[in-house]
């Protein structure tokens, strides 16, 4: 692990209960790895290059379960990957419903 340095913060109570029973869950060990966490998520989000916009999608946990099969079958390559393909093939769909409906 690299170095690191420590950085002290106020955050209100409800959020500190809201970490620890992120904690308490398992989700993460320790308060500070909640916080590293999601401070790595906000610092990626921001520094995504402007040609791309990214997109925090919120799916049903048996969604989610079919996203890691098509994973684990190689379908793809990632979850993440996996939803840029059926977004595509959506809006690959929709744009060919409405161009056939303009030819007419």
């Amino acid at each position: 692990m690299s170095e690191s340095e420590r950085v002290t913060i106020r955050i209100q109570a409800e959020r500190i209960h809201a970490l620890q029973s992120l904690v308490e869950t398992g989700k993460f060990s320790t308060i500070s790895d909640a916080v590293r966490a999601a401070i790595d998520r906000f610092v990626e989000n921001e520094l995504t290059p402007d040609y791309i916009e990214k997109v925090i999608v919120e799916l049903p946990k048996g969604n989610v379960v079919d996203l890691k099969q098509l994973v684990h079958d190689g379908d793809s390559i990632s979850i993440d990957d996996a939803i840029r393909n059926a977004v595509r093939e959506y809006i690959r769909q929709k744009m060919s419903k409405v161009m056939d409906e303009l030819e007419k």
